[in-house]
């Protein structure tokens, strides 16, 4: 019988590269149907086509908070385990470091503070998935309903956000992290983004995070024995989770110059959606942050356009599809590749 490991075929071959670059290619697809789908009649593109400079600095600006928290929730999910609180947690977050600057909090301890808030409630879904052995779905739902309830807290009775109002005002520094361009146009949200990416692909590729990461979630038995202290790992992994969950909270609340203890709904679907859909196998023990952080861009590329195109109520119907669609084709992929 013919070893097609040794001798692959052509069609061998095509889906090795389809399996390997389709993220790729698909946003290739994306940039192309966008960039011909006469976008500049819409308010939104009225300056420029879908691939002008005005544009891309948008779309990247806007897409900071993601692409900040792709790199980590990719090495929690290749580890086996989710984090649903993680919209929640972005929007303590923001609340809290609007809550400080408003208050005269300098920029750096605001964002120091924020931060290690981010440590805290990464912890805390460590312990309670890790020490008290509860499901990481349930235990993630049940932090999702305690950091947003906390969130909403903390906000006034009778105004939906901290912000500028009444004897309290934001310096005019506030927006210069999230939104503001300061580099090349684009703000320190997205430029901390992408050192956080690149620190994330070399902890998966030269570090012992990435492979016990994935010994974890490929086979978490085999794991224990060869010595590895899974349960350290899954615990950083949800703190690493709960820091950038914080850094997208401090980016989202910079750009819209406001804590809005709302701000984060959402960001769990989507962050489990670039995620599979940059190819990370939902069981874990397979997945790569780079291509996150492309499925990433897909996402944020296609929701700038149907801001145009589609009418609210439907973009969460195209956001519920995709995630299908990213899932199926992830389950099916995982099943032919444990078959072989």
């Amino acid at each position: 019988m013919t070893d097609l490991t040794q001798n692959p075929t052509s069609g061998d071959r095509v889906k090795r590269f389809l399996k390997d670059y389709y993220i790729y290619l698909v946003l290739i697809l994306v940039v192309v149907v966008l960039s011909t789908a006469n976008l500049d009649k819409f308010p939104l593109f009225e300056r420029g086509n879908f691939l002008s400079e005005r544009n891309i600095i948008n779309i990247l600006r806007i897409s900071a908070p993601i692409l900040t928290l792709a790199g980590a929730f990719t090495l929690l999910m290749i580890s086996g385990y989710i984090d649903l609180s993680v919209g929640s947690a972005m929007s303590l977050s923001a609340v809290v470091y609007a809550m400080l600057v408003i208050n005269g909090v300098p920029f750096l301890p605001a964002f120091v503070a924020t931060v290690l808030l981010g440590v805290l409630l990464g912890a805390i879904n460590g312990f309670l998935v890790i020490r008290l052995k509860i499901t990481p779905v349930i235990a993630t739902l049940i932090t999702l309903s305690l950091y947003k309830g906390i969130a909403l807290l903390l906000v006034e009775d009778g105004v939906s956000a901290i912000k500028s109002g009444g004897d309290l005002k934001m310096p005019g520094w506030f927006n210069d992290y999230g939104r503001d361009g300061v580099l090349f146009g684009l703000p320190w949200a997205f430029w901390v983004a992408i050192l956080v990416t690149i620190a994330m692909i070399i902890a998966q590729d030269r570090m012992k995070l990435g492979k016990y990461a994935a010994a974890t979630g490929g086979n978490p038995t085999a794991a224990k024995l060869s010595g590895i202290n899974t349960a350290r790992t899954v615990i950083l992994l949800y703190v690493l989770v709960g820091v950038c969950a914080a850094l997208a909270g401090i980016a989202r609340s910079s750009f819209m110059s406001l804590g809005d203890p709302l701000s984060g709904d959402g960001m769990e679907l989507t962050a489990i959606l670039v995620v599979l859909l940059g190819g990370t196998a939902f069981s874990g023990g397979e997945g790569r942050v780079l291509k996150s952080f492309i499925g990433a861009l897909i996402i944020m590329s296609l929701t700038v356009g149907m801001l145009t195109l589609v009418p609210a109520y439907f973009q969460t119907l195209v956001v519920g599809t995709a995630l299908l669609l990213a899932a199926a084709s992830n389950h099916l992929v995982s099943r032919r590749d444990s078959e072989n």
